[in-house]
């Protein structure tokens, strides 16, 4: 029960435009509010403990300074004895709220780390087909792997690491100020590497993610390549995938360039403002105590405190890169949250209104017009057509149709005629340009995701099986259907051999277990559309066929077949379409023929040239009339 679009091993470069969005700096902001928000008690923990740790942390430095007066002002060695077990204590106790403090924030980071991947998960299988196969699987992959690696690293690495370093470093100036405000103006020598950290991060954000979308384009162009391999093997295309390639890593390697240098001009000058405030201190203080205005002992606790600047600053510095790469990394994982429909099926968010439900299982399509966006490259929507069109060109011109329940109609027409293009806009993948599409009055594509699937259901000629059991790729469609059920669907798409199987539906499949053929990959695909139970179904050259014994699981109003058996072998196809006539009986059927057979005992044949419905009646009628049909099927008769 999948319709997965792939790239043609033909297309050499990835167009920027289709890419999936991306999430400004506002929207990511408050989404990263919101996931403090769900977890709130454990963030103020954590910041409680990262300012107690750093609060314990500067006793020490200030009694060494105490220590230091006392020896020179001939105190006794009981007074020392003392405040150096304080300093011990205190240490201690930095030690062990540090300690608590990392383990606080490392659950806070794994939980809403959790959270993040489960919206993810809901938002990619809320989005558009169409977005998908725009923009390519690599991005969506690369933001489902590596971005979303990337936010976690941070959540639970990066920010407890960070929150703890930052009250460290705002607790030591402000304890130099406290000591001596003329001492404590040293501190400003920071700012020499806080203008280096100004000037990165204005570069950064934009850096990142240019590297993030070249590792996406990157990603799709293997993937694609890799899928259609045996393709670019016989139209001896490896000259122009090798090229692309190289393209594709010419591009990363660029950007990956641009946040070195980002990178190698940070180091260094942050590394600099260490030293300039301890140098500061000690020539100032050195001058101050020479005329008797502050003791050896403040400036003894001033520089340990502003050297002590130098760990939690190193640890900002270490951690800042990462920050930046995954803030961009939660900016594209958060664009998915702006694609059309992606926050209807996210449960974390309210519940829009229900829509309406269609009143009957008529499909009208009204003065049609469709147009492809984006330029997209490689094997269109249209499975017959060669390259998409020109951006903005419409391929449907004008298209009427009327499909009355339980009538059954083929589509025909040349190749790239726009005959799977109707298609996709009947299942509601697509939407018209203009014009309407609806079934029982209701715009198709309109329809809430939920109920879309019980009224129109696409199978291409492209399957998937699920790493996992047999079980678990049935129940993809019903995850509430027993053994029983399962086994009715299989028998019903004529899966025998599923009974054959070592562990029968607990059978392990892909690398290291059962390695379903073509023919068993699409029962497999057709048996999950019997346990979905649409209510209506197409099938685009996807399908075995449903035994008439268990249709009543199936029971669709409506199927629309695009060529549904090309990928049976002919003794299974023979068996298919045997058992077609008895499920489709009482039910529309809407079938996208490519073999004119399916024409000949259709109700109506439509028939698409340029775009365009030029014809409609009986296969008899058409052929009298000696038009377009007429011609296409005596070439098919030779």
């Amino acid at each position: 029960m999948t319709a997965r679009t792939t790239r043609t091993a033909g297309a050499d470069d990835l167009p920027d435009g289709a890419a999936l969005p991306v999430a400004d700096p506002a929207t990511t902001r408050r989404a990263a509010r919101r996931l403090i928000r769900l977890d709130g008690r454990a963030f103020a923990l954590m910041l409680a403990l990262n300012a107690l740790a750093a609060g314990a942390g500067l006793v020490g430095p200030w009694l060494l300074g105490r220590i230091v007066d006392t020896v020179r002002s001939g105190g006794g060695v009981g007074t020392v004895d003392r405040l150096a077990l304080v300093i011990l204590v205190c240490a201690l106790a930095q030690l062990l709220l540090a300690r608590y403090a990392r383990y606080v924030g490392h659950r806070f980071g794994e939980r809403t780390v959790a959270r993040v991947r489960e919206q993810y998960v809901d938002r990619a299988l809320a989005l558009p087909a169409a977005a998908v196969e725009r923009a390519g699987t690599g991005d969506l992959t690369a933001r489902g792997t590596t971005d979303v690696t990337s936010v976690a690293r941070t959540l639970r690495d990066a920010a407890p690491e960070v929150f703890i370093a930052a009250a460290q470093a705002l607790f030591l100036l402000g304890a130099v100020v406290v000591l001596d405000p003329l001492l404590g103006l040293c501190g400003l020598g920071l700012l020499s590497g806080l203008l280096a950290v100004r000037w990165y991060l204005r570069r950064a954000h934009t850096a990142y993610l240019a590297e993030g979308a070249a590792t996406s384009a990157l990603a799709e162009l293997l993937a694609a390549t890799a899928t259609g391999a045996r393709t670019v093997e016989a139209l001896g295309l490896q000259e122009r995938r090798t090229a692309a390639s190289e393209r594709a890593i010419e591009r990363c390697r660029r950007t990956r360039t641009r946040t070195l240098f980002l990178r190698s001009v940070l180091l260094p000058a942050v590394e600099v403002s260490y030293v300039i405030p301890v140098v500061g201190v000690l020539l100032v203080g050195g001058a101050l105590h020479g005329r008797d205005g502050i003791s050896l002992g403040v400036v003894v606790s001033a520089a340990l405190y502003l050297r002590q600047l130098s760990e939690p600053m190193a640890t900002i510095l270490l951690w800042i890169e990462q920050l930046q790469s995954s803030g961009a990394a939660f900016a594209r994982v958060e664009g998915l949250g702006r694609t059309p429909a992606a926050t209807k099926a996210v449960p974390h968010q309210s519940a829009a209104p229900s829509p309406a439900l269609p009143a009957d299982d008529r499909i009208d399509v009204t003065a049609v017009h469709y147009a492809y966006d984006n330029g997209a490259v490689g094997r269109g929507p249209d499975g017959d057509s060669a390259p998409d069109p020109a951006p903005d060109r419409d391929v449907l011109h004008g298209v009427d149709l009327t499909i009355r329940p339980g009538e059954r109609i083929a589509l025909v027409g040349p190749s790239g005629a726009g005959k799977s293009t109707l298609g996709r806009l009947l299942a509601g993948i697509d939407a018209p340009r203009s014009g309407s599409v609806t079934v029982g009055r209701v715009p198709i594509a309109e329809l809430d995701p939920e109920v879309l699937r019980r009224q129109v259901v696409l199978v291409t000629q492209e399957h998937h099986v699920f790493l996992g059991t047999v079980r678990d790729n049935l129940r993809i469609a019903a995850p509430d259907a027993d053994d029983t059920a399962l086994r009715a669907a299989l028998a019903a798409v004529g899966a025998e051999w599923a009974k054959e199987l070592p562990a029968g539906l607990d059978t392990e499949l892909g690398a290291g277990g059962h390695r379903p053929d073509g023919t068993q990959s699409q029962q497999l695909a057709l048996a999950r559309v019997v346990l979905a139970d649409p209510h209506t179904l197409i099938l685009d050259e996807a399908t075995a066929l449903l035994d008439p014994r268990t249709a009543r699981l199936a029971d669709p109003h409506t199927l629309i077949l695009d060529e549904a058996t090309a990928l049976l072998d002919p003794r299974t196809a023979r068996h298919t379409e045997r058992a077609l006539a008895a499920v489709l009986k009482g039910r529309t059927v809407i079938a996208i023929a490519h073999r004119l057979h399916t024409a000949h005992d259709a109700d109506r044949v439509a028939v698409m040239e340029g775009g365009r419905l030029t014809e409609l009646g009986t296969h008899d009628d058409l052929v009298a009339t000696d038009g377009a049909y007429a011609a296409l099927w005596r070439s098919w008769h030779g």
